[in-house]
């Protein structure tokens, strides 16, 4: 360790400074991703019922806290590789503000919570919460230099938050959900990691190093067949609809909405423009249109 990264931990810092660093090492702005977990309750047709909304309100808590110990245990290991990076060396782990022990120490602590609220829920939801910890630190520890693997793990987090509102519900999810929110999110992860090196290659930016053991060809084979399997998949999951809610033809509208939200999504990805998923869902006025009328096709199917 440098002389300079040296000072940089021992400097005191005021315990507000700490509690602080702690909170924004815990991202909340990443909690927007946990609203997945009201996609099971949504496409169920129960998101209106009191008691299905509470469990899925708990669910989105729970899997905040958990996310939140995960992304402080990633800033502890990552903490040496974070103070070399010309932007993550502003974390707060890597800039000294909260020490290394007090990170793994607040993750804990954040687990720990996350799966009290958990409890108040269903087992089942303990078990997603688990898994998912488990899955998300092994990626902390390794698995994210492992080429497919990293692209599958980062994926499952999004899968396994549309799980979590299922489980927390009690509701029983179908095969055309799990193919839709597995090969939906796959096509978010590698549309991002594909966009991150057009970008590289035609501007030189930084890039993580998993991402080296990638070429643009094959992430952009990922993003497409991924693409294509979720859009089938959704298609014949609208038929399924129609034929359960006595044949309301809005399902099969809600077909439109949706396959021309996955291609606006695309036309970032393939620009090499595209951030965040939920930065392009906060700033993309287009798509935000097309979610809310797929949304509303959505509940004329299981309402009208």
């Amino acid at each position: 360790m440098s002389e300079t990264a040296e000072e940089t931990v021992t400097t005191p810092v005021p315990r507000g400074g700490v509690v602080a660093g702690v909170l924004r090492s815990a991202r909340p702005k990443q909690w927007l991703k946990n609203v997945l977990v009201l996609a099971a309750p949504f496409t169920a047709g129960k998101i209106g019922e009191a008691g299905v909304l509470a469990d899925a309100g708990l669910a989105f808590i729970a899997f905040s806290l958990v996310a939140s110990a995960v992304y402080l245990v990633n800033d502890a290991v990552d903490v040496e590789a974070d103070r070399a990076h010309p932007t993550k060396c502003k974390r707060p782990v890597a800039a000294g503000i909260v020490p290394v022990p007090v990170a793994y120490g607040a993750a804990l602590a954040f687990f720990a919570l996350g799966m009290a609220v958990g409890a108040l829920t269903r087992w089942e939801l303990l078990i997603v919460l688990g898994v998912y910890a488990a899955v998300q630190l092994g990626y902390c520890f390794g698995w994210k230099h492992q080429p497919v693997i990293d692209l599958c793990i980062v994926a499952s987090g999004f899968l396994m938050r549309a799980i979590a509102g299922g489980a927390a519900a009690g509701i029983v999810l179908s095969q055309w959900f799990l193919l839709v929110t597995a090969f939906g999110s796959l096509f978010m992860v590698s549309g991002k990691r594909y966009a991150e090196i057009v970008l590289y290659e035609r501007t030189g930016a930084k890039i993580r190093s998993s991402l080296r053991k990638y070429s643009a060809s094959y992430l952009r084979f990922v993003w497409a067949a991924s693409a294509a399997i979720v859009i089938m998949a959704y298609c014949l999951w609208a038929f399924q609809i129609r034929q359960e809610t006595q044949d309301s033809v809005w399902a099969v509208v809600s077909m439109v909405p949706f396959v021309v939200a996955v291609l606006r999504y695309a036309v970032d990805v393939d620009g090499g423009n595209a951030g965040e998923p939920e930065e392009i869902a906060l700033n993309d006025r287009t798509l935000q249109v097309l979610g809310l009328s797929w949304a509303a096709t959505l509940i004329a199917a299981f309402y009208s």
